[in-house]
C-alpha cells in the first residue's frame, strides 16, 4: 500500500484545532454531506465486556477499517471513507446482543475481538441513512465497568490517554478512543503505519493523572477536541494519542 492510498486530512495538526475534523468551530467540513462511522459493541447481559477492553477494541477497529484494502484506493468502501473524512469525523457506538448482534454481523463490516470485547465496525453511512439492522440498536446502555483494575500501559506501545476530568459513558469513550487512534494514524509515516498494522495494532487505553494530562496536551501529540454533540462541552479535550513515533 502506497502513501497515496491512505486518506489524509489537511485539518489535522498538533494539537488538533477547534476547527479540525472533531472540533466545534464551523468550517467547510460542515458544508459537505455528513457521514458517520458505525461501531457496534457486543454486550450480552450475562457476560458484558470489560470497559477498558471495549475502548481498546473500538480503537483497534477504527484502525483496521482505515487500513483495510477495501477502504483505500479503488476499494469498495473507499468512496464512503473519503466522503466521511471530508466532513466531520463522526463515530457512533451502539450495542447489540443475541439476534441483534447476529443481524449486525451479517452486514458488510469487520469484527475486531479483544480480550473480552467484540466490536464490529461498518463502512461510513449517511448521517440519516443507517441500515435497518443498525438503526434500532440502542446508543444508551453502554455503561461498562472493569471487574478489576486494568493493567498499566505496556512500555513502548501506543497509549490513548483519556482526560481524567471528564465523565463519559463507555460508548462515548469508545468513540473518543477511536478518534484518538485515527489522529495518530493520520500523522504516522507510511513506514510506521505498516509496522503498527503488521503488529496487529497494539495499544493501551488509560486515564492520565492530572499532572501527566497537562503535560500531554502541551507536548505536541495529537489531541482530540470534541464537537460537543453529546455528553460533554464543545471543545473539550478528550484523548491524547501517544504513539512512540510521534513523540518529540
Amino acid at each position: 500500500m502506497s502513501s497515496e492510498d491512505i486518506p489524509e486530512s489537511p485539518a489535522v495538526s498538533r494539537p488538533s484545532a477547534a476547527d479540525g475534523p472533531f472540533g466545534s468551530r464551523r468550517t467547510d467540513r460542515d458544508e459537505a454531506p455528513q457521514y458517520v462511522l458505525p461501531l457496534v459493541v457486543h454486550i450480552e447481559k450475562a457476560a458484558p465486556p470489560a470497559r477498558t477492553d471495549a475502548l481498546r477494541t473500538a480503537a483497534r477497529a477504527v484502525l483496521v477499517m482505515l487500513s483495510d484494502e477495501r477502504s483505500v484506493g479503488e476499494g469498495e468502501w473507499a468512496r464512503a471513507m473519503r466522503d466521511w473524512q471530508d466532513a466531520r469525523i463522526r463515530k457512533v457506538v451502539r450495542r447489540a446482543r443475541g439476534a441483534e448482534w447476529r443481524r449486525a454481523s451479517g452486514l458488510p463490516g469487520i469484527t475486531v475481538t479483544g480480550e473480552s470485547a467484540e466490536v464490529r465496525v461498518f463502512p461510513p453511512v449517511p448521517l440519516d441513512g443507517w441500515p435497518k439492522e443498525l438503526v434500532k440498536l440502542q446508543v444508551s446502555g453502554t455503561d461498562l465497568d472493569d471487574p478489576e483494575p486494568p493493567p498499566a500501559p505496556v512500555p513502548g506501545e501506543p497509549v490513548l490517554w483519556l482526560n481524567p476530568e471528564l465523565d463519559m459513558s463507555a460508548g462515548k469513550a469508545m468513540a473518543q478512543a477511536g478518534h484518538g487512534a485515527q489522529l495518530a494514524w493520520w500523522e504516522l509515516s507510511e513506514t510506521d503505519r505498516k509496522a503498527w498494522r503488521e503488529a496487529g495494532f497494539p495499544l493501551s487505553v488509560a486515564a492520565a493523572d492530572p499532572d501527566r494530562w497537562r503535560g500531554l496536551t502541551a507536548g505536541g501529540l495529537p489531541v482530540v477536541r470534541d464537537a460537543g454533540f453529546t455528553e460533554i462541552a464543545p471543545g473539550s479535550c478528550t484523548v491524547v494519542a501517544d504513539h512512540p513515533a510521534l513523540r518529540n
